[in-house]
């Protein structure tokens, strides 16, 4: 279970890190409230969109193997497609700057903005994967199967509240700091490399073809 929490982690932490929107939004909602009432709210909002994302990818691991291999390559390719033309840097906007308070202003925030971005795409089709490799498996009860999704949704929903602590600690200014550090290019292109070996060894494994 534990090198299934660090693969979806790994994957979502990845797929999100290029893009900046959750940054600056945490990052001014950091200079006004206080910081452990925007991670609970931040969190809790993550804890119900993981879940809806892991809740799909489970329902995606109920297709035949080809099937899920072929969406698990699509939501990988997808992914690495978005991250690809996103760009190296961007301007903050007006609508970054309003903000409603505490927790509550954190949970709505993030909450209802960003449904079906990168990090819960990547979710669900971690579940897939995960989920469906337990399902196949002949000796995995049904409790199995479950304890699966909980620990891709707990890996997922992990990856999230590390990127938004990053900015609640850092404030807005994380970007331009590894901009002026690193080559906003060089991390576009390493999270799309990565995208690229995770979604080939996924579809692999799904397909039976490489075995843990």
């Amino acid at each position: 279970m534990l090198s299934i929490l660090l693969a979806t982690y790994g994957a979502v932490f990845i797929a999100e890190i290029v893009g900046d929107k959750l940054l600056y939004t945490t990052g001014v909602l950091a200079t006004r409230y206080r910081p452990a009432s925007i991670v609970f709210g931040m969190g809790a909002a993550f804890t119900i969109k993981m879940a809806v994302a892991v809740a799909v990818g489970d329902a995606i691991a109920r297709l035949p193997r080809v099937l899920v291999a072929l969406v698990t390559a699509a939501s990988f390719i997808g992914v690495s497609i978005t991250l690809w033309r996103k760009p190296d840097v961007r301007a903050p906007k007006d609508k970054d700057t309003r903000i409603l308070q505490g927790t509550m202003v954190a949970f709505t925030t993030i909450f209802f903005s960003e449904w079906g971005d990168v990090g819960m795409v990547m979710a669900g089709t971690m579940a897939a994967k995960f989920v469906w490799t337990a399902r196949a498996a002949p000796a995995v009860a049904s409790a199995g199967v479950l304890s699966t999704a909980i620990v891709v949704w707990l890996g997922a929903v992990l990856a999230m509240v590390t990127k938004g602590g990053l900015a609640v600690t850092l404030g807005a200014s994380v970007r331009n700091w590894i901009a002026g550090r690193v080559n906003p290019t060089l991390v576009r292109y390493g999270a799309v490399a990565a995208m690229i070996v995770l979604g080939t060894l996924a579809v692999l494994e799904t397909l039976g073809i490489l075995v843990d």
